[in-house]
């Protein structure tokens, strides 16, 4: 099993501490919109790429743990990747954590597997948590951005609420590695995405936002994407 620590801020009502987490696995849901209509526009959008459909919705990839990060840069192999926001759930020793990243995947190769895709790339993610029990009672006005660094400038990306996707806890019971309806101490979880506006592309970089505009609170990520050279 491969693990990852990571410095993270866990911020709750009582205060913040910096503590350092140990991730042993990482799981990255796919095709969890609750809109059918808008799911459908999502699947259409890659196979224009030529991702092939998923075989059941939702579904739930694995990817090593190790390629969790909260640097400001990740390099990746070829022009073909792209970031997508994604809120995440942890399960900690103390209970539920909800933080944001970005699912970066080479999309040539995701034409070819996409779980092969989901570990080609590292994977983002802001340095921030909230406890999920902070938070679920207003659930539905949590707000998911992005945007894609073009020429310099942060263009609008993606945005949407956190419930076009399905609610935590059935994404979590519907988990292949779930126990007792609970995710193993020590997991993270990527819980799907929004469609881009204007498409999937490539860009220099990449921004991604958790905003709570009860708790009047933001959690954010900005990373740049080097490009390297494929030679054989």
């Amino acid at each position: 099993m491969s693990s990852v620590r990571l410095s993270l801020s866990l911020e709750s009502k009582s205060g913040s501490e910096i503590r350092s987490v140990q991730i042993d696995q990482l799981v990255i849901a796919g095709w969890t919109g609750r809109n059918k209509a808008a799911m459908e526009a999502h699947i259409e959008e890659l196979e224009k790429l030529g991702v092939a459909r998923p075989k059941s919705t939702p579904i739930y990839y694995r990817a090593a743990a190790m390629m969790l990060t909260t640097a400001d840069s990740i390099e990746v192999a070829g022009p073909d990747s792209s970031g997508e926001v994604e809120f995440m759930l942890f399960s900690l020793a103390d209970g539920l954590w909800v933080g944001v990243g970005s699912d970066h995947t080479d999309r040539k190769l995701e034409t070819i597997g996409v779980t092969w895709s989901k570990q080609a790339c590292p994977h983002p993610l802001a340095k921030t948590l909230w406890r999920m029990d902070e938070i679920a009672d207003h659930w539905e006005q949590i707000i998911l951005r992005s945007y894609a660094i073009e020429g310099g400038k942060d263009v609008l990306y993606q945005e949407g609420p956190v419930t076009a996707m399905l609610p935590p806890v059935d994404l979590i019971a519907n988990c292949t590695i779930a126990k007792n309806k609970a995710l193993p101490v020590g997991t993270a979880m990527y819980c799907g995405t929004l469609p881009a506006k204007g498409g999937i592309r490539p860009a220099e970089g990449f921004v991604f936002e958790l905003e709570d505009p009860v708790l009047k609170r933001k959690i954010s990520h900005r990373y740049l994407t080097k490009v390297l050279p494929i030679e054989g």
